[in-house]
């Protein structure tokens, strides 16, 4: 199952800070979102995925822990990425504002998210999945932002999203509502599980580390 990494940062800091102890121990649940046990995670390794953004493609080091209790893992998802997806958040929000709000071409807006050559239906299929999730992506933003008129719920959401930022808006919904910027397949769905917020472990020294958001959902 999947938690967010906790702060924002850029994806060339994240590469640079993820793997050190400090952050492990930042970072660590004090208990397990699956099966709640009380006694804090233990460090479990990483697990590589692709990440492109706007100019450039990076691999990445997913931060792992293991319960000891159930022996199941969690991992810390950096909020750039979507689950399921190589392709930064950023990126699809530039390509959906272009193709949903300004009416550019598919292969206009590809090239507009600098997505040069990206295939066809890659960008069709971005657009048919958030054409699905826009009514509810606006419900569940309306506590956060302002009233906005729109023409229809697609136009809505892309205004809503950017007055949140893209990023901001993703943590909310995966985090609180386990819900998926484009929509989880249906193979995908997360299923019953609460979201929970805990308190990191304490160091050695007896000072407490910062807090970390879990929420339940599948690996990306």
């Amino acid at each position: 199952m999947q938690m967010l990494y906790p702060f924002s940062v850029s994806i060339q800091q994240y590469i640079e800070c993820v793997e050190t102890r400090e952050q492990a121990n930042r970072c660590r649940p004090a208990q397990c979102p699956q099966c709640e046990s009380k006694r804090p995670l233990i460090c479990h390794g990483f697990y590589s995925r692709r990440v492109m953004d706007m100019d450039l493609e990076y691999v990445i080091q997913v931060r792992r822990y293991l319960c000891w209790a159930c022996r199941r893992t969690v991992s810390l998802l950096p909020e750039f990425v979507l689950p399921y997806l190589r392709i930064a958040i950023v990126v699809i929000g530039v390509f959906l504002k272009a193709r949903l709000l300004s009416g550019q071409t598919l292969k206009t807006s590809a090239e507009t998210a600098h997505q040069f050559g990206a295939p066809y239906q890659r960008g069709q299929q971005w657009v048919d999945r958030f054409r699905r999730q826009a009514e509810s992506i606006s419900a569940a933003l309306a506590a956060s932002v302002r009233p906005i008129a729109a023409s229809d719920f697609v136009r809505k959401a892309i205004v809503m999203l950017e007055e949140t930022g893209w990023v901001a808006a993703h943590r909310f919904l995966f985090q609180h509502l386990r819900q998926h910027l484009l929509g989880w397949p249906d193979f995908l769905a997360p299923a019953g599980i609460v979201v929970t917020m805990t308190t990191a472990v304490r160091s050695n020294r007896g000072s407490p580390q910062s807090t970390c958001m879990d929420s339940k959902s599948p690996r990306a």
